[in-house]
Formats: structure tokens, sequence, C-alpha cells
């Protein structure tokens, strides 16, 4: 669980602040965060896996990025993000040994699609490698087994570098058919920042969408939240078509400052209360909000710590969706999520609010498969002269820590892909013997949400090769290029020139891409984004160049 309060507004009852962090033992809440200008754009993008190449499914902090430019049309006004740096290339005689958790929002690719469809620049610390990957579907195969994942592994040229290879790790969890009940309970931001562009009316969409899509056996709680919990819309476990949740949500409206540790205090309490009497159910938190915390604890770990789980048998889950320009925090709502045992997302529009529990996705995201999931990599060094995994950077964990089953790995929904690149540079003998030897092998962990059971799974990598020809995963190692290259851009001592020289050649690359692929929307977007950024990269020297570092 959580802890500290959250603002409200009419008759108060709690208070609120931001990161203090404990690794939070089995808290999961959604946390809808909503907020854009009444001049969002028009197609929808889902945060879901489409049909073959729709949407899909590190190291320490460097620094906090208030990023406010000089021009005020360059980008959004006080967007907080926090830089995490890039991994490095790591030489296998040194360290053969890769171990992250498998747990990708795919939040950060949304947000740049949102701020270059509205004009803004984007910000380099703003773009999170993996999340970018793990935005669209690449289409794989379903796990032969229920209750195992498939595990695919590709090792092809690399599109940009002769010197160099690439590899592609994908897990694919099998679906599952949703059989327990539900315990939802909305934490909804009424406060005035919620008064921007159309925030009040994204979040009202996703809350109405979500409890649409509950059945008679569900139950819902609802808390709203500004300077302090307005009790007088809070609801108490009651069935999803009952008045008083229509009503509650209906009333969502923006009032005073913003208390999320009151309104997530709140929120616990009721999920905890609804989990005693209903412990068959599986248990949900959701807020939404624009994370814009300024009463009380406004640092995610503070906040988590105040609403701490003490049941992590059964826990509470912490998903947050984020949505808004101006005056955001994607910190805020990125930790949240990651260290409360859920996952981000991010609605733009109110599009966006009303389709995100139809189509089956709620109750496939609501059907955890796995628990604590974290992979390893070994490489041979014989084979693989040294390697960087692209991305991840924030979730990256010792490799002595793989063994043990704890509650900061990620929990996998339902039909969930994902995806992971490395940049190899092979030996001599790797070169050679490329195809028939394994470059390396990978193991997967995870513990079964229903039992708590611990479950092992292995492959091999490098055996089959791959000439990458395939067009999935041709777009997917440009998407991972490109968003690495940009993500890095205040780190590098290079002229602007040569980053934007690299992403026009991905550029290029992108449009040798000719099969089904490059007809879909989710190609069209990235293709957008990505002669959005190459042309906006500065041509001096980065140094000063207005960037965050």
């Amino acid at each position: 669980m959580f802890s500290k309060t959250v603002a409200g507004g009419v008759q108060p009852e709690s208070r609120r602040t931001l990161p203090v962090m404990l690794a939070v033992v089995g808290a999961l809440a959604v946390v809808v965060v909503a907020g854009c200008s009444s001049a969002d754009p028009g197609p929808v993008i889902t945060a879901e896996p489409q049909a073959h190449g729709g949407y899909g499914g590190r190291a320490t902090p460097t620094s906090i990025s208030n990023w406010e430019p000089e021009r005020p049309d360059e980008a959004p006004h006080t967007v907080t993000f926090q830089d995490y740096g890039r991994s490095r290339e790591v030489d296998t005689r040194q360290d053969a040994t890769s171990t992250f958790s498998l747990d990708t929002d795919r939040t950060s690719f949304q947000l740049a699609l949102n701020w270059a469809r509205n004009g803004y620049d984007v910000d380099p610390v703003s773009v999170r490698a993996e999340e970018w990957i793990n935005a669209f579907d690449y289409g794989y195969d379903a796990p032969s087994h229920p209750d195992r994942f498939h595990i695919a592994t590709d090792v092809f040229p690399h599109p940009v570098d002769d010197g160099r290879h690439m590899a592609r790790i994908a897990f694919q969890a099998p679906e599952a058919t949703r059989s327990l009940p539900l315990n939802v309970t909305l934490v909804l931001d009424a406060s005035g920042s919620m008064r921007d562009g159309d925030r009040v009316e994204i979040a009202r969409a996703a809350a109405e969408s979500i409890v649409g899509s509950l059945g008679n056996s569900d139950r819902v709680s609802i808390v709203h939240f500004t300077t302090d919990v307005l009790r007088g819309y809070t609801v108490d476990s009651r069935r999803p078509g009952d008045r008083s949740v229509r009503s509650s949500i209906r009333n969502l409206a923006p009032h005073d400052s913003t208390n999320v540790q009151a309104g997530l205090d709140k929120g616990v309490r009721l999920a905890d209360r609804m989990r005693r009497d209903r412990p068959e159910a599986l248990n949900y938190v959701i807020l939404m909000s624009d994370g814009v915390a300024n009463v009380d604890a406004t640092n995610p770990f503070a906040i988590l710590e105040s609403a701490y789980d003490v049941d992590a048998r059964n826990p509470l889950r912490l998903i947050t969706l984020g949505v808004g320009i101006a005056n955001y925090n994607d910190v805020l709502l990125e930790q949240l999520a990651q260290h409360g045992n859920g996952w981000y997302r991010y609605l733009s529009t109110v599009d966006d609010g009303r389709s995100f529990a139809s189509h089956g996705r709620w109750q496939q995201l609501a059907s955890p498969f796995a628990d604590q999931t974290r992979a390893q990599v070994r490489w041979d060094p014989a084979y693989v002269q040294s390697w960087r995994l692209i991305g991840y950077e924030n979730r990256v964990t010792s490799d002595e820590s793989f063994t043990q089953p704890l509650k900061k790995f990620a929990e996998i929904p339902s039909g969930t892909a994902t995806t992971a690149f490395y940049e190899l540079v092979l030996t001599p003998a790797g070169q050679r013997d490329l195809g028939s030897a394994e470059l390396g092998s990978v193991e997967l962990r995870w513990v079964t949400p229903s039992d708590q059971s611990s479950n092992i799974q292995h492959a091999s990598i490098g055996t089959t090769p791959s000439h990458g020809d395939n067009d999935a995963l041709e777009f997917g190692a440009i998407v991972a290029l490109a968003s690495d290259a940009y993500s890095g851009l205040g780190e590098y001592e290079l002229p602007g020139s040569r980053i934007r020289g690299e992403l026009e050649t991905l550029e290029g690359r992108l449009r040798t891409i000719r099969g089904g692929f490059a007809r879909t929307q989710a190609y069209e977007d990235f293709e957008f984004v990505l002669a959005h950024i190459a042309a906006n990269v500065p041509l001096e020297t980065t140094s000063g160049s207005g960037y965050s570092r």
C-alpha cells in the first residue's frame, strides 16, 4: 500500500506530498492522469496491443528536469522528468551478465507523439527508449503452453553500423481469461490544475469507461481529492451500476490544491476494506491525476510509504495513466506505478479516455499472468566482445538480486509482450559462427500471482540466424536506435549535426519497410515523431542548446 494524504476540496480529510521511496510490498493502484489542451489532435492512440503492428502493449538517477524553454512555443511549461542517463557499452571480460526487471510502461512514446502533434519540441529527458520500443505490437507468436512465456530471440546486422550486430529478445505472455472478481478504487484528482484543457473530461471519460466494463460481481469505491479528500463524493464498495457511482463520477470538477498523498491514503483504506470483505477478488487502486502534487508529500516514495500495503499475498495494484502537456509531472506518475507494483499509461484525448476499457483491454490488463518478473541475459565472451542494453536504465538491477522474489520486479498482464534490444560487438569467432553458435542465454523468473509459486524459463540466443528482413524486426530496431540516440542528446559532446544525421539515416531505413507493417497507424505515428525530433535537433554543439541534461 502507500501512505500520506491527498488534497481534496470540500470537507477536508487528509494531506499530500511526493517521493520518499521504500520498496512497496505489493501495492498497486491505477493512476489516470488527465490533462491535455482542448486543441488535442485527432487520431486516437491506444496503449494496448493491436493485431500485428499496432500499439502494444538502471543506473542511478542523475537529475530531474523541470524543462521551461526560452521560447514560449518551444515546449510545455513546468513539465517534470527524471534523467536516468544512458547505459554504457560493457566488455564481456569485465561483466558478461545483464539483469533487468521486465516491466515497461508505454507512456513515453505517447507523450512525445502528443507534444509533436501540438507543435512542441520533445525534451530528450522525456524519452525512455524501452517505453518507445514497447509502445508497439510486433506480432509475436503465442506461447505453446498456457503457463509459460514464448521467448523469441534474433541476432542480426546493425541497421546503421557495419561493425556491430543487434539482438532482440522478446517475451510474450499467454492470454488468460479473468475468473476472479475485481475490487476497483478510483482516486480522482479534483485539484485546480485539472481545470486546464480537457483534463477533467478525460478523467471522467476514463472512469466511466472502467466502471462500464465491470460486471455485477465487481465492486467500486471512489475518492475525490484536492487540498483534502472531498467526503461528499466518496463512494464505498458499491456495484458498478449503483447510482452513487455514476453521480460521483459525473460530479468530478476542479477545486483547490493537489494532495495526492491524501487521496491515495483514503483510496488505500477503502481498497483494503474491500479486500478484507472480498478476499477472493483482485484489487486495483486507480489514480487519475496530472501528477502535479503541491500539498503534503510530493515525492512518490513518501506517498507510497504512507500508503504502504502490508498484505503481499493479495496485493493492491497501483496503475498510473498520464494525460497532459503543460504543468505535468511524469516523474511522480511513472515512479508511483513502477514501485506500486503497477503500470503507467497516458491519455491525450477524451476519446482515449472513453476507449480505455473498451474491447476487452481493461479485462486483459486486470488479469495478471506473472508477478516479480525479471530477466537475466548471459553473453559468452568467446563470441561476444561487448554488449549494451538499449533503455531499461531505470529497471536494471543487480545480478545478485535476480534469484530473489522482490516486489520491485514487474507484474505482467495477460497477453502482454515485452521486447529488449542489445547492441553487440562480436568476436571473430562470433562473426564466423553466427547462426550456429550460442552467443548467450536468457533466463526468466517470475511468480504466479494466484499461488505465489516460483517459475524459471530458459532460452538460447544466436542459434537461429536472422537477416533483419522481417518488417517488425526492422521497425523495432529503428525505434530502439532512434529513441536511444535522441534520449542521449544532452549527454553527447558531439555536434548536433551528427545526432541529426543518425536520425535521418534511420528515417531512410524506416522508408524501406514496405510490407503490411508500413500501412499501420503505429508506423505512421512513429514516422511523424521521428521526422519531428530529427528536424528539431540543433545543428550547433549540444552544449547550451536548451535541452535538459
